[in-house]
């Protein structure tokens, strides 16, 4: 059986949210560090643009099949190897789930992006208490939402007492926003689900904190 490759960033929530997935799924894989800042990113080079020609991390490769942007990755890793099931079947649950990792996925995520924020600082001058405002402005507001959507649809976990795609989500996003200062306070539902998701064995192997390319500084 060939070994599944993942080509990511320790830092990159994206990546994140992959590796949970895998961990969750008791699969091991080749961990293929692509530094995003060294060099001008490493992502920008020809050999990762080869692999992945938009340049962006995670990109999986399972027994030759080339899969990128966290979303497909994990669907595709539920259609293939189906346990634990990340993504529900019942058409009701299945659109809840999808709903939450969206609000990440598409509402936060994409504001708060490598490439974005480089391009306030390189067009528009924006120093770092700039970026730190602007990733804080975006986050809070999915935050708020997001709070009140898991009042309805949480249990132990974002959705019900299921381990959930959700939880992939959002446990990386939670990382992201303490980076950049983003108050938790008022979000109780959040800092629970990632309190208990932490003290997990999958998500503790994925932190960001524990990767191979981890600076050791």
């Amino acid at each position: 059986m060939k070994k599944i490759e993942l080509y990511n960033y320790f830092r990159s929530s994206a990546s994140y949210r992959v590796r949970i997935a895998l961990n969750l799924k008791g699969l091991s894989f080749v961990y293929r560090p692509v530094h995003l800042i060294k060099d001008g990113g490493e992502q920008n080079q020809k050999p990762y643009r080869e692999v992945n020609p938009a340049g962006e991390v995670p990109t999986l490769i399972d027994d030759g099949f080339v899969i990128s942007q966290s979303m497909a990755i994990i669907f595709y890793l539920d259609d293939k190897y189906p346990e634990p099931r990340l993504i529900p079947v019942e058409p009701k649950a299945k659109a809840k789930v999808i709903q939450l990792c969206e609000a990440v996925n598409a509402g936060m995520q994409p504001l708060q992006n490598l490439k974005v924020l480089q391009e306030l600082e390189s067009r528009f001058g924006v120093d770092q208490g700039g970026k730190d405002a602007w990733v804080q402005r975006w986050v809070t507001a999915g935050f708020e939402s997001m709070e009140k959507a898991l009042e309805k649809t949480s249990g132990t976990y974002c959705f019900s007492d299921h381990i959930t795609a959700a939880d992939c989500f959002l446990i990386p996003q939670v990382f992201t926003a303490k980076r950049f200062n983003v108050d938790m306070s008022n979000y109780p539902n959040i800092s629970r689900i990632n309190e208990t998701c932490l003290n997990l064995d999958a998500f503790k192997k994925a932190h960001p904190m524990n990767q191979p390319d981890t600076p050791q500084t």
